[in-house]
């Protein structure tokens, strides 16, 4: 249950920020991937540890009592909320600026919805892989050495994509 709220949380925000995107289609799609390619540089940065941001973020965690009421429903409650990306938070830079690139990107709704997904899924393998590793303590460390970097190579992946893609 929490890993389908997880998608459908992720696919809620990547569609309302893909509806929203028609809202910047008059603007010339070299504006709109430069203004992407400069998101993702700053996003990139920050994640570096180079440039110091606030990001727009709710920085607090889910109420734990939204799984006591009810394990199945708040479970898919909770994967739902943490899945917007917006009621909770959000560990990097990268998702802001995937989240920029489905605004600016305009066009098919697949790509949104890909992106949604992956969101939702991303989220969801952090605490398998977690608990998959048999040493939680050790693989959060190994998270922590390894972070900045993944999500460097997440913000390049980002706008390599937000390039590729065709109006």
């Amino acid at each position: 249950m929490f890993t389908c709220g997880l998608l459908a949380g992720g696919v809620l925000t990547a569609g309302v920020l893909w509806l929203l995107s028609g809202l910047f289609t008059p603007l010339p799609v070299v504006v709109r991937q430069g203004l992407i390619v400069a998101v993702v540089l700053l996003a990139a940065l920050c994640d570096a540890g180079k440039l110091s941001l606030r990001l727009p973020q709710n920085a607090r965690q889910i109420p734990q009592d939204v799984l006591r009421r009810h394990l199945a429903r708040g479970a898919l409650q909770f994967g739902f909320e943490l899945g917007t990306g917006v009621r909770t938070y959000v560990s990097a830079s990268a998702p802001y600026a995937i989240a920029v690139a489905v605004l600016l990107s305009g066009g098919s709704y697949a790509p949104a919805l890909a992106v949604g997904l992956g969101f939702g899924a991303g989220r969801a393998l952090t605490p398998a892989l977690r608990r998959l590793s048999g040493d939680g303590e050790r693989w959060d460390d190994l998270l922590a050495a390894r972070l900045s970097g993944m999500t460097v190579v997440c913000s390049a992946l980002i706008a390599a994509a937000a390039l590729t893609v065709r109006q």
